[in-house]
């Protein structure tokens, strides 16, 4: 058997979310049947993120195991002609089988996009949300400054959540706008259940005046949900990538 890893980008607008749900259309169920079709034997994906109905990804990443030699770096090309137009393969290769694309240490960034403006607009409206109050950018890069690190981040996370720790890295947050569109790019080690769209609605509110940047530190401190922002729309959101340390991915013959 070997280990292939794909790199996936997908328009989740029309997706319950990735993983797989029976009766539901989903980014997995869709790799799943079509990499099954392909290569003729059951495949099952495991996913590094497992983004929410409506999110997007120019990248997220998962592995399979296969016993066709197909080489690897040919699957993406070929299983592009077996899924629908908006989920694309960009990458395939062999990985070690070890690899787990969510036990291993990575780097994941997500952005969250607005669309700050009095009306919408029809072409950003899929892959945005439409805030048409002012937002004070720079009062919303001051609020994001005090998230990052690592911090318990109970209050900036959904209740329904699960995870045994809701200890997390943020490396870095930056908030820009250009033109109408303001974009909240997340860096860090992993994220908690609906973490970043919490993360957006907090930052909004520091935006609007309704929080100052400072009161980030209590509402961390709180460990509670009820203290941060609302849970901003998934369209708005975003998986930019997500990148491993390049020896996780090597093959140990590739090394000799």
């Amino acid at each position: 058997m070997r280990r292939i890893m794909l790199r996936v980008a997908y328009d989740g607008t029309d997706y319950c979310g990735w993983q797989f749900q029976p009766g539901q259309d989903t980014i997995e169920g869709q790799l799943n049947t079509a990499l099954s079709a392909m290569l003729k034997e059951d495949i099952a994906v495991t996913g590094a993120s497992r983004t929410d109905a409506g999110v997007h990804s120019m990248g997220n990443v998962c592995v399979f195991d296969t016993s066709r030699d197909i080489p690897a770096p040919n699957v993406a090309r070929a299983i592009n002609g077996w899924l629908p137009d908006n989920i694309v393969v960009t990458e395939s290769r062999q990985v070690p089988e070890g690899f787990h694309p969510r036990h291993c240490d990575c780097v994941k960034t997500y952005e969250y996009r607005i669309y700050n403006a009095k009306t919408d607009n029809p072409q950003l409206n899929r892959y945005s949300y439409h805030y048409d109050k002012p937002l004070d950018v720079g009062n919303m890069q001051q609020a994001a400054d005090y998230m990052v690190g690592e911090h318990d981040f109970t209050s900036l996370c959904a209740v329904a959540s699960d995870a045994l720790t809701k200890v997390r890295t943020i490396y870095d947050i930056n908030v820009t706008k250009t033109c109408n569109l303001v974009a909240i790019r997340v860096r860090g080690s992993g994220f908690l259940y609906n973490m970043v769209r919490i993360i957006a609605g907090t930052l909004i509110w520091a935006g609007t005046g309704r929080i100052e940047p400072e009161d980030v530190v209590q509402i961390i401190d709180g460990r509670d949900r009820a203290l941060a922002g609302p849970t901003a729309p998934a369209r708005g959101l975003t998986q930019i990538g997500i990148e491993y340390d390049e020896k996780l991915l090597t093959l140990k013959e590739e090394c000799e």
